[in-house]
């Protein structure tokens, strides 16, 4: 229940706004049945849970605007100095006469005398007022932004203290081969060092600081984490920041395990590597009709006839297409086509695949589903792979439209049977036969071929008989060509591709599919848990909302605990 009326209707019609259609596809991981309007007056708690508590100050708590100027002589020392550090820059101790001080009226209600000239930003302490007149002013301006800056925690004062106390350490100092000339060890200054090459064809060596096991994460965390030293950039730069002043056993591991482990670098790094997840190919249906599968595309630029979107209805056997302008991809707009273009046309199918949009997830399309008697099933959300054969001829009849289609490209609903008509006469790569060949069991007659000079009469029993005959070996070839073509689809396809396989309690990080800025995190700022497993399908929820999504394993990132 919402008093924003335009959310009624965000479930049953799409508006051609691609930030309102991803509100609604966010909205259909909820599983909201129904959005029902109230009066503003009804939905008050929401109403006052939505608003900052700023809203709710007494307006007349304080005065508040400009004092007089006569005043402004008696304002302190450092509130004069806040007038210069805000940029009104030098002046002479009479300058203060000929500014004005705003008084404003603080968000928390116990500094009420609050008092600044330029920015009423409570967040930003330079600018304002310090309550001790006997306090440095420096400590005015102190950058709040400072507060959590670094990240660097390396006290390397602390080093001959650590090194004191790591018993690895103080078992190479009192070893008696650290003074020989074949130990890669000196011991100097009471600190141990490593002897290294600086590169691989250097002859000389250097001395490296023996890092104690104590001081390996901080240093890690300044040289990674902190802005300036690592910036969260990658292991080798890592690495060869820290390789000629430190070195501790294992070295470049624990680096390897720290920056896999780091959040923040999981959450917005790119990933050069192929998309996890091996190919599953669905299994070629046993003939025609059985499994159909369907989606719309559009919103296209509105015709006269007013068309704006194309259903588009692909046999999975026979790849056989039927393609519907419609003025809109409503439910009920949805459910009449599919009646009468299809069931009513070519019979009812076993199974019916679409996406989880609102035109075909709803209760219209489950009631019907029911009634007639088929089974509707959906592809996993933001993975239109699952159903890549109507994906695919999306993808093919757009450019064509585009060729034919006048110049204010207004009129590409005339083009589009024809054009799905020369689809279907067209030999497919997979079932190497045309769909209308699969379908109807001899070759179409085109505008090319010639004019038959003669026609012959056989029996309808021969007819029919011909006809079984040719469609068994149709249908047996062109099954054999469709697993050959999806074996060859799926090597090259999973050829180098990663398939990981998680298990129940995993903490993994989910795709962002709904971006903001370039700035915006590409995966989930919180691990989530995997609580069902059914690969390459995973369901994951969110521990602190509780709120679970189907996800496929492509779009999963498994995270490490810190080592």
């Amino acid at each position: 229940m919402t008093d924003h009326c335009p959310l009624c209707n965000i479930l049953e019609r799409t508006v051609r706004n691609v930030r309102v259609d991803r509100i609604a596809n966010v909205i259909q991981e909820y599983n909201v049945e129904q959005v029902i309007h109230i009066k503003g007056r009804e939905n008050c708690l929401p109403d006052f849970l939505s608003r900052h508590p700023r809203d709710y100050d007494d307006l007349n708590d304080i005065d508040y605007g400009l004092a007089n100027k006569d005043l402004v002589d008696e304002v302190s020392k450092p509130s004069f100095l806040l007038l210069v550090a805000a940029g009104v820059g030098e002046q002479s101790s009479s300058t203060p006469n000929l500014i004005s001080a705003m008084t404003l009226r603080s968000h928390n209600k116990n500094n009420n005398n609050a008092t600044t000239t330029l920015s009423d930003d409570d967040n930003n302490p330079s600018l304002h007022n310090n309550s001790d007149p006997n306090s440095e002013p420096e400590n005015d301006f102190a950058p709040n932004i400072l507060t959590n800056f670094s990240h660097n925690h390396f006290d390397v004062t602390r080093l001959k203290e650590e090194q004191s106390n790591d018993p690895e350490i103080q078992k190479i100092i009192h070893d008696n081969r650290i003074h020989s000339n074949q130990s890669s060890f000196i011991f100097k200054d009471n600190i141990l060092y490593k002897l290294i090459q600086p590169s691989r064809n250097s002859k000389r060596k250097i001395h490296v600081v023996y890092l104690p096991t104590s001081m390996i994460k901080p240093l890690l965390y300044a040289i990674h984490n902190d802005p300036m030293s690592g910036g969260h950039f990658s292991i080798d730069r890592t690495y060869n920041k820290i390789r000629t002043k430190y070195w501790w056993p294992n070295m470049k591991y624990s680096i390897i395990k720290h920056i896999k482990a780091c959040l923040k670098c999981q959450q917005h790094n790119i990933n050069r590597q192929k998309k996890h997840g091996k190919l599953r190919p669905i299994p070629p249906p046993e003939g025609p009709f059985q499994l159909i599968g369907i989606d719309y595309c559009g919103p296209l630029k509105r015709s006269p006839r007013e068309n704006q979107y194309v259903l588009v209805i692909t046999d999975y056997f026979t790849r056989h297409i039927i393609a519907v302008a419609l003025p809109n991809c409503t439910a009920q707009t949805t459910a009449q086509t599919l009646f009468n273009e299809y069931f009513c046309k070519f019979g009812i199918p076993a199974v019916m695949l679409s996406d989880k949009g609102p035109h075909f997830q709803n209760i219209l399309m489950e009631n019907i589903s029911k009634l007639i008697g088929y089974n509707h099933i959906y592809s996993t959300p933001y993975h239109p792979q699952t159903n890549t054969i109507v994906e695919r001829f999306n993808s093919t009849f757009i450019p064509q439209i585009a060729k034919l289609q006048d110049d204010q490209q207004s009129n590409w609903d005339e083009y589009l049977q024809a054009v799905v008509f020369a689809y279907n006469s067209g030999i497919h790569k997979t079932t190497k036969y045309s769909p209308y060949e699969l379908l109807y069991g001899r070759p179409p007659q085109l505008p090319i071929d010639p004019r038959p000079t003669h026609f012959s009469f056989q029996k309808p029993n021969d007819y029919f008989i011909q006809l079984q005959k040719t469609l068994k070996i149709y249908h047996k070839m062109a099954k054999e060509n469709i697993i050959h073509q999806q074996q060859l689809n799926k090597n090259r396809y999973d050829k180098n591709r990663p398939d990981p396989h998680y298990n129940m309690g995993d903490m993994v990080l989910t795709r962002n599919f709904i971006r903001g800025d370039k700035l915006y995190g590409k995966y989930s700022s919180t691990p989530k848990i995997i609580i069902h497993s059914n690969h390459p399908t995973y369901i994951v929820q969110d521990p602190e909302t509780h709120i679970e999504t189907r996800i496929h394993v492509g779009d999963l990132k498994s995270i490490l605990v810190d080592y």
